[in-house]
């Protein structure tokens, strides 16, 4: 199935977060936290203000981001977790 956003929304992919720490301990999935790094799977194309005009997104589909714990709506797709979110929820893109 295809999914594609609408005006300021994106869809992410979380990533997988360490299974051990630097140290070399392994963390129990109780312990584990959902990752707060994904990549950006599909976007919309941009918001449109009170007049009419239509802002592009500063994110595209294939940025890695980071974003609040509790940012955007999870959604399950062909299986797969993904979370749907505003582009105001990003905090941040991380550069190679």
């Amino acid at each position: 199935m295809k999914v594609k956003p609408l005006h300021d929304r994106i869809l992410v992919e979380r990533l997988q977060e360490e299974e051990k720490t630097k140290g070399g301990l392994f963390i129990p999935d109780s312990a584990k936290e959902k990752p707060m790094q994904g990549k950006i799977v599909a976007s919309g194309n941009g918001r449109i203000t009170e007049d009419g005009k239509k802002i592009p997104m500063d994110v595209k589909v294939g940025d890695i981001v980071l974003f609040a714990k509790y940012s955007g709506n999870d959604v399950k797709i062909d299986d797969k977790e993904y979370l749907i979110m505003k582009e105001d929820d990003i905090l941040a893109v991380v550069e190679k």
